[in-house]
């Protein structure tokens, strides 16, 4: 059974309301739970890209990105976990994972039964919240992964255009 219903949350991944690259984030986090995530990747076998700047690198450890200089450029991971379904990973902070979506690649019950698969792996394997915040809403998630309900559920009330 899917954790939420397309028809539910639609305003949620509609660019016009909520824009079009909501901020996915893990608060509370340590630089062992972005190890976690690189590590989950792998062994999930998602298509990753990890680059500082122009500059492709294979992925370093979790310890490595985050202690880079406070002048240096933010690297990213961006992360597949399927065709057509982006993740962008940014390395701001070892105290919370960040990550970006496109909502106009998550429309449909198909493609959101892979956004909270995702959601669900990333939580599950750091065993805390993922939460999705409209962008610009930052500290106002509407859906996430919630630890003990072992799902995503909606956070917020739907939207009413």
């Amino acid at each position: 059974m899917a954790d939420l219903l397309w028809d539910d949350v639609k305003c949620f991944f509609d660019p016009d309301l909520v824009g079009s690259l909501p901020d996915v984030r893990v608060p509370g986090a340590s630089v062992e739970d972005w190890q976690a995530v690189l590590d989950l990747v792998v062994e999930r076998g998602w298509q990753c890209e990890y680059s500082e700047g122009e500059t492709v690198l294979s992925v370093p450890r979790a310890e490595v990105v985050l202690s880079r200089s406070a002048d240096a450029e933010c690297p990213n991971l961006r992360v597949w976990p399927a065709a057509d379904v982006l993740a962008i990973f940014c390395f701001y902070a070892d105290d919370e994972v960040d990550f970006d979506v496109d909502v106009r690649e998550l429309q449909g019950q198909e493609r959101l039964d892979v956004f909270c698969g995702f959601l669900r792996e990333i939580g599950r394997r750091v065993a805390k919240p993922v939460l999705m915040d409209p962008e610009g809403g930052y500290g106002h998630p509407v859906l996430g992964f919630d630890v003990e309900a072992d799902r995503v559920v909606l956070l917020a009330e739907p939207l009413v255009r």
